[in-house]
């Protein structure tokens, strides 16, 4: 097994691990801006003190599993839910006192709502039809709309003549139709099958990419929201726990929640055992090489910290690896097969298991590995992130400090200070 991967440099940073706490996002104002919002329901605090800019024509997913606070949150900001406190303000205008039908807002919902006794072109133009606008102007936009979402040659079908997808784009043009200054995407491809809801993610966004509008999308689907969101809000128990990039959120984890919860993670625990400007090594009871990271954290020695690795980063083979830190022996005990790729969950002697992804173009090679098999694994020094625990009250998060480092450079992040977002990272 050749093992020069692990010489390679992969970008990097130290994240930290913090309490939750209310985030704000990177932009100074926003188009969209959420200002400590706050819901209650009976005592119950469903959605704590969350603060998020949204700049105009970005697709913001709001991601987490039930009971986050993701859907009290976008109830607040279609009208059907008013915060107990704070502030939502769209295109400088002040919305969270405003009824629903007040809000220049539209929602496409998981069901999508079609009437099933109108034609494709009587449900575009319902909504329009409401607002009192002439039969020119209602034809007009009902043409644009059917162009946008290509679905001019069904425009007399009804719904139940249609496939999910073209129901989903009927639902959409419906709810672009208004021209409104934000839509809102309730689980848009949670009706939908699994090939399909993976051909629909990118042709969603392509649609709505070419209207224009500013679109807040609400998901459980981690997959869903690093396909089709330009910025992601990671949400658990009404709090923000990290907002960035699709690869910022993967890459650079802020804490444990978020390192488990995109993709699959191995977490180590360790402390840091050797802490120099440029690199830090960490020394683990799971296995006993030394930990090396290539570049300087914010930390101290005799710190414990937690060490995130992801699946992919690992190398694996029956040769031990040349460096003298950052490697594990252990056996095979599991072999999952996912077609391009295989994962090796490897059991080390302290009992710790690690996952190691391979691919399956080697899988019919000579030295094919297989369960019971003794294998090492390896990774680089920049492959990983460290994770600090900090003991913090949840009631001082606003005076919390964020900590970092940047190719061992150490800095610090006040709550609200954030590098500029990166073009959509399709992972």
């Amino acid at each position: 097994m050749c093992w020069s991967a692990l010489g390679g440099v992969r970008s990097s940073m130290a994240s930290t691990e913090t309490t939750p706490q209310p985030h704000v996002a990177p932009y100074d104002s926003g188009y969209l801006s959420i200002s400590e919002v706050r819901k209650e329901f009976d005592g119950f605090v469903a959605v704590d003190a969350v603060s998020l800019q949204i700049r105009k024509g970005e697709m913001f997913a709001l991601l987490g599993g039930s009971g986050s606070g993701k859907s009290t949150l976008l109830r607040c900001l279609a009208g059907f839910d008013r915060p107990s406190s704070g502030r939502i303000v769209l295109d400088g205008q002040p919305i969270d006192a405003l009824p629903p039908y007040e809000r220049p807002i539209n929602m496409m919902f998981q069901s999508y709502a079609l009437f099933p006794h109108m034609s494709v072109e009587q449900n575009i133009a319902f909504g329009l039809k409401q607002e009192g606008l002439s039969k020119a102007a209602i034809a007009a936009r009902v043409g644009e709309m059917l162009e946008l979402v290509q679905l001019g040659a069904l425009a007399k079908r009804k719904p139940h003549l249609l496939s999910g997808g073209q129901q989903q784009r009927v639902a959409l043009a419906r709810s672009l139709a208004k021209r409104p200054k934000l839509l809102l995407l309730d689980e848009p491809m949670g009706a939908l099958d699994k090939k399909l809801r993976s051909q629909m993610q990118l042709e969603l966004v392509n649609i709505i990419e070419t209207s224009g509008v500013t679109c807040v999308m609400l998901t459980h689907d981690q997959e869903e929201a690093m396909t089709m969101a330009t910025r992601i809000a990671l949400m658990d128990q009404g709090w923000i726990q990290q907002v960035g990039t699709p690869d910022e959120i993967y890459e650079q984890p802020a804490n444990r929640f978020a390192a488990e919860f995109i993709g699959s993670v191995n977490l180590i625990d360790a402390v840091i055992a050797d802490d120099a400007p440029d690199y830090v090594g960490l020394k683990t009871s799971a296995f006993d090489a030394c930990i090396r990271i290539g570049h300087g954290i914010t930390g101290f020695e005799g710190q414990a910290v937690a060490f995130a690795l992801r699946p992919e980063k690992l190398a694996i083979g029956k040769d031990e690896p040349t460096q003298a830190c950052n490697k594990a022996q252990g056996v095979i005990e599991d072999i999952a097969y996912f077609g391009s790729h295989s994962v090796y969950h490897v059991r080390l002697p302290s009992g710790i298991k690690l996952m190691a992804n391979f691919a399956n173009r080697q899988r019919w090679a000579s030295e094919a590995l297989t369960w019971g098999d003794t294998v090492w694994v390896g990774w680089g020094e920049d492959d990983g992130v460290v994770l600090t625990v900090i003991h913090a009250n949840r009631r001082l998060h606003r005076h919390r400090v964020l900590l970092f480092a940047v190719h061992g450079v150490a800095a610090v992040r006040q709550p609200g200070q954030a590098r500029q977002p990166s073009a959509r990272s399709r992972l």
